[in-house]
């Protein structure tokens, strides 16, 4: 019983403190990594923001470590969770995006190997012009057997990324 109450009253240990505060310090690097589009969706004070700004432009590695130890102590008076979700929000978006541009990437690379690949396209897809994706594919083939460079791959996967984005 009288443990419970010892533990309630005992102020956090130096090295919880520790560890929290290199939380802070840490999630003001990743805010510093941040470009300025996705800082302006944060809800961060003017100081903190400032801070920021500050640091991204240092490029002496002492400096930048003190800027970002003064960034977390910054953090140290705001409310951090709001951040911290945002940033995961950020990171999710992110990764979604990299799933869709590797889908992309191998419906390109099916469509080159194999002409299944584009029954199997038209299948999923039935919005993709055929004249024109077949187009696209014979001058990737020509490009591909030809060793030159792979202006018209690109050029596929720009129409990939337009007519299944825009489904």
């Amino acid at each position: 019983m009288s443990d419970d109450l010892n533990n309630q009253d005992t102020p956090p240990s130096k090295s919880q403190l520790k560890r929290e505060a290199q939380a802070l310090t840490s999630l003001g690097k990743q805010l510093v990594e941040l470009d300025k589009t996705m800082l302006a969706r944060l809800k961060l004070g003017d100081t903190v923001l400032t801070a920021i700004h500050d640091a991204q432009k240092i490029k002496q590695h002492g400096a930048l470590k003190r800027q970002l130890l003064y960034i977390g102590k910054l953090l140290r008076q705001t409310d951090t969770d709001d951040i911290i979700n945002q940033l995961e929000s950020f990171k999710s978006i992110a990764q979604q995006q990299n799933r869709i541009f590797h889908e992309l990437e191998q419906w390109r690379d099916k469509l080159l190997a194999d002409d299944q690949a584009l029954t199997n396209l038209l299948d999923t897809y039935p919005a993709i012009d055929r004249q024109h994706i077949r187009q696209l594919i014979r001058a990737a083939r020509k490009e591909q057997s030809q060793s030159k460079p792979p202006t018209a791959a690109r050029n596929l996967f720009k129409y990939l990324r337009s007519m299944i984005l825009s489904d």
